[in-house]
């Protein structure tokens, strides 16, 4: 668990708790219980995904995948153990019992779409077909946006946040979460696994479909483009309490790795 959990990473979904605290006038250490409780459903998600019946990874964060480290055994069971701390973890929060009722449903929610989008991704006959660009974004709406759409919404949970404080940073989130996948697939297609930490360009191989895939390099980038522009106006009413919010999606934009 701790070889999962603590070799590295962004961080990120942690990180967008504490600031969506802040950015609706909260006690951010009040949110640190929901940040390791995302954190820990994002690391299992990661060693699962990292799995031969997944996506058969071999390097993450420039180590041996869990399965590679230990066996697919314990990966497996590692990925339950982490799943099921994150919700031991959340019920931790020193808020009112309403809200923590509301913290456990939001990471519920995160992690049933987060799944959900792999079975997009990875089983697409399992649905009846819709457009390409329409079922991209499906995919990537609920395998990475869900868990990032919970990050953000318990965060301001845990700082008290009003319905229109709510669906302003959801709007946030949803943007962000497109943005993060479409610069992901850019980074799989134009960087080495020396950069990344991890193989590349293994979505073409496997025939995933991807942004750059559909829509081009360029065309991509245009869209990462327009969704930062829009994340960016969702929490302009925030003021000075967003400017941290402002520079992840401003990080989230221009990553390489």
């Amino acid at each position: 668990m701790k070889y999962a959990v603590l070799g590295g990473g962004k961080r990120l979904r942690p990180l967008l708790v504490w600031h969506c605290c802040a950015a609706v006038g909260g006690q951010p250490h009040v949110s640190l219980p929901a940040a390791a409780s995302v954190e820990l459903i994002h690391a299992f998600s990661l060693v699962h995904d990292d799995l031969p019946s997944m996506d058969d990874d071999d390097l993450r964060r420039g180590r041996p995948t869990l399965h590679i480290h230990t066996s697919e055994a314990m990966a497996l069971l590692t990925g339950d153990a982490l799943l099921n701390l994150a919700f031991g973890t959340v019920v931790q929060s020193e808020v009112s019992h309403e809200r923590r009722t509301s913290l456990v449903k939001e990471l519920a929610s995160g992690c049933s779409g987060m799944i959900s989008g792999q079975i997009f991704d990875s089983i697409p006959d399992a649905d009846p077909p819709i457009a390409e660009r329409d079922r991209l974004d499906r995919i990537h709406m609920n395998k990475t946006g869900a868990l990032i759409r919970a990050s953000c919404r318990m965060g301001a949970i845990c700082g008290g946040a009003g319905e229109e404080q709510l669906n302003s940073l959801t709007t946030y989130a949803d943007r962000i979460g497109l943005m993060f996948q479409a610069v992901d697939d850019l980074i799989d297609v134009e960087q080495s696994a020396e950069v990344t930490g991890k193989r590349t360009g293994k979505d073409a191989e496997a025939g995933k479909m991807t942004y750059p895939g559909l829509l081009g390099v360029e065309g991509t980038r245009a869209e990462v483009s327009r969704m930062h522009d829009e994340a960016k106006e969702a929490i302009c009413a925030f003021g000075d309490r967003a400017v941290s919010l402002q520079s992840i999606a401003a990080f989230i934009a221009e990553r390489d790795r």
